[in-house]
């Protein structure tokens, strides 16, 4: 899913948050690599179900959410946002890029996918494009390294998706 930032992931094992991290396929796939992962989802019966498929997987599951994620601390060499993002509104996403500035640890990187395309019915989302992203990034201090882009890997036509990747660099 994530193959065209799969080069820029850290090759040590370090601290990694997924954010978002619905069923567990990437934080699953995090602690596969050696990944020190704690995955926050916000919904209840996605945390039961990412915990029943990934139960043999060492992952530490939190009931948190952005743009505020009380419940982490310390930093993390690696964050990941996959299909999140365009769920915040405008002010949501400049608290949320803050917090996540915050989290990062010098040198690390924050990945986040975007979605386009109309939304489903019954979600909240926004349409934010990979140049505000960047945007915002780059003015909270965080490097952009890539800005990607693919296909839906569902097949609907009208739908694609843009994935940053962003460095905190070292102080």
């Amino acid at each position: 899913m994530h193959e065209e930032i799969l080069h820029l992931l850290p090759d040590a094992p370090v601290r990694a948050v997924d954010i978002g991290a619905g069923t567990g396929r990437d934080a699953a796939a995090l602690a596969a690599f050696g990944h020190e992962v704690i995955a926050v989802e916000p919904v209840r019966q996605l945390r039961r179900v990412a915990q029943r498929l990934h139960a043999d997987v060492n992952v530490v599951w939190l009931e948190d959410s952005l743009p505020g994620l009380e419940g982490l601390d310390g930093e993390f060499g690696l964050i990941l946002l996959s299909a999140v993002w365009m769920h915040l509104d405008e002010q949501e996403r400049a608290a949320a890029m803050r917090r996540l500035v915050e989290l990062t640890a010098p040198g690390g990187l924050l990945v986040i996918s975007l979605r386009h395309g109309p939304p489903p019915v019954d979600r909240r989302m926004f349409d934010v494009s990979a140049d505000e992203l960047a945007a915002l990034a780059r003015e909270c201090g965080l490097r952009v390294l890539q800005v990607g882009g693919r296909q839906d890997q569902l097949g609907r036509n009208e739908v694609h998706w843009s994935e940053l990747a962003l460095r905190k660099d070292h102080v």
